[in-house]
């Protein structure tokens, strides 16, 4: 039996409710790796489950303010302190989230730059891409770092901050991720990968996203905006609320919006499936034609627990 069993995979596929009654059923909690959930009041825009909906605990959300950048290094060091509580404690623990870097940093032997939300070189970019714009930020990088700069979309300005601060200890992004295929184990872990057709992923996530929008996503992002998402570096670009702020601002209709949340979140989940389809441990399952509780039975049995 694995000390730790994650179950990754796309966004829509399914996971949380593997995660989560495969947990209840061992009697363990579930540790989300998810870049977006752990903010508080990004809710519906995040699929996050409510305490009402879940069998076991959920940690790792609701773990900071919007207006704060979280980071992969605070995750790292969080995410294991749980992990190693349950361990501890003689129980499995269960990771699920498809945000790749998290799993890879709660799992795997990875440093991050010591940099991180309320230390004066972090307030200092921050300050900067108010002050100048996202583009202006990328620009100071490209000067610093050309390769990192090669290697990062121009408006993810998480990854763009990061980088910046391992520029500032004299190491590079770019190698970073070049060792990403280096695959060295924290944990004794199992990974397992849902997957299924395609065109049926898709339609899963059109149908969540029209449900999102029916179970008011546009006023929580409206409460949102009024306390400051607007201003937030890290939190607005979450695939769902910046485009919701475009559609409050004008700037498009709200079935632009929507069409643009599910192709957005279309191409999130094939980047996600790439990431994970990478990495050689990660023992694939094609959930399409079963139900949770037979996910569930098909890892209890490999695992043997």
């Amino acid at each position: 039996m694995s000390r730790v069993i994650a179950i990754v995979g796309p966004t829509a596929i399914g996971k949380s409710a593997v995660a989560d009654l495969l947990a209840h059923q061992l009697g363990t909690s579930v540790v989300s790796a998810d870049s977006m959930q752990v903010y508080r009041d990004m809710d519906i825009g995040t699929a996050k489950m409510a305490p009402g909906e879940c069998l076991a605990p959920l940690l790792m959300v609701d773990v900071a303010d919007f207006s704060v950048p979280y980071s992969a290094a605070l995750y790292q060091r969080a995410a294991r302190n749980l992990i190693d509580e349950m361990l501890e404690e003689g129980k499995t623990a269960i990771l699920c989230g498809g945000t790749g870097l998290y799993v890879r940093a709660a799992l795997d032997e990875m440093r991050f730059p010591a940099g991180e939300a309320g230390s004066s070189e972090r307030d200092a970019y921050e300050a900067y891409a108010r002050e100048h714009g996202e583009e202006a930020l990328y620009r100071l990088l490209q000067d610093r770092d050309p390769r990192s700069a090669a290697v990062i979309h121009p408006h993810n300005v998480r990854r763009v901050l990061r980088a910046l601060e391992m520029c500032d200890e004299g190491t590079s992004y770019a190698d970073q991720k070049q060792g990403f295929s280096q695959f060295r184990p924290h944990y004794d872990a199992a990974q397992y990968g849902l997957t299924g057709d395609r065109r049926r992923l898709y339609d899963r996530i059109d149908r969540r996203v029209d449900e999102m929008i029916a179970r008011g996503l546009i006023e929580e992002v409206r409460r949102l905006v009024d306390k400051g998402l607007g201003d937030a570096l890290t939190s607005r670009q979450a695939i769902g609320y910046k485009e919701i702020i475009s559609y409050l601002d004008g700037a498009v209709s709200l079935e632009e919006a929507t069409d643009l949340i599910k192709m957005r979140t279309r191409r999130y989940a094939k980047r996600q499936l790439s990431w994970f389809r990478r990495d050689p441990r990660v023992q694939w399952i094609d959930c399409d034609e079963m139900e949770t509780a037979e996910i569930v039975s098909l890892i209890r049995e490999r695992e043997g627990v």
